[in-house]
């Protein structure tokens, strides 16, 4: 009887995968296009610099002159790299403080030619080792938000994959935050999550729900200003039509916001974040 019992155990199916982990599964998958490929695919006349003329420059961080649709701008991102060599070179796409300080240098620059910024983020957080927190990690991130809430040009992110903690916020205090459907947004990664409210990483999917840090989730939440469609399946599956799309909107809201004046776009900016997460219950 208990063999038996055994036996009807082993055959019951498997729960269903929380469509949140799903969705993690898609941000961080392999072929999926990263920050780069969209530089590449959708800029022209790339002029990357270097540097943050404070202590180095961050292999993790790119930023450059380029051309949108014919129109100067400046381009910032975090870079994850292909290759196991590229991924250690890069620090997996946690960006060191001197990569935040040279994303703000370069922001400076667009300010100061009056060129607007566009970021993309696929970032699972800062670099958190000893020699980053030393040089100023959490400074370095918190100048970020500071400067860019203030910048005095349009200013479009988009997250495009994994979207961790300041690391990612340090790139995406904009005038317009977007965010591919399959992309994910939040304060912590699934398995840290699950490694402080359990003490078992393993529980990362149902952190990973509880977290709500999906698309639909964090543009419910007024996070994110547009969630983006991707192609059927998520960009791996046709990178080209995910670029088109992604291209399309974001010369849709790069000519609204140059369509306002600067007091416009300033307060509209304070406002969106001072609003962002604000609860209320009634007695």
């Amino acid at each position: 009887m208990a063999e038996n019992t055994s036996q009807k155990q082993s055959h019951q199916p498997a729960p269903p995968v929380p469509e949140a982990w799903v969705k993690t599964e898609l941000a961080r998958h392999p072929q999926r296009p990263y920050p780069m490929d969209y530089i590449q695919a959708l800029f022209t006349d790339f002029s990357e610099i270097h540097g943050d003329r404070q202590f180095a420059d961050d292999p993790a961080m790119t930023a450059g002159m380029a051309r949108f649709h014919g129109q100067p701008v400046m381009v910032i991102a975090n870079l994850k790299g292909r290759s196991v060599k590229e991924r250690v070179a890069r620090k997996f796409g946690s960006p060191d403080p001197e990569g935040y300080r040279k994303a703000l240098r370069a922001m400076k620059i667009a300010e100061k030619f009056n060129r607007p910024i566009f970021t993309f983020i696929d970032c699972a957080g800062a670099n958190p080792g000893l020699g980053a927190e030393e040089r100023g990690q959490a400074e370095a991130i918190a100048r970020n938000l500071l400067e860019m809430s203030r910048l005095r040009v349009p200013t479009i992110a988009t997250i495009t994959g994994e979207g961790g903690s300041g690391g990612a916020l340090a790139l995406a205090v904009a005038d317009r935050v977007l965010m591919l459907e399959n992309a994910i947004y939040s304060v912590i990664s699934p398995e840290g999550c699950a490694s402080i409210m359990w003490k078992d990483s393993s529980r990362k999917q149902d952190a990973a729900t509880a977290l709500r840090y999906t698309a639909t989730d964090v543009k419910m939440l007024g996070c994110v200003d547009e969630v983006i469609r991707e192609p059927e399946g998520g960009t791996h599956n046709d990178p080209a039509l995910a670029m088109s799309i992604v291209d399309e909107r974001l010369a849709n809201h790069l000519d609204y916001l140059q369509g306002l004046s600067l007091d416009d776009m300033l307060a509209a900016r304070y406002n969106k974040f001072r609003n962002i997460a604000q609860f209320y219950t009634t007695a």
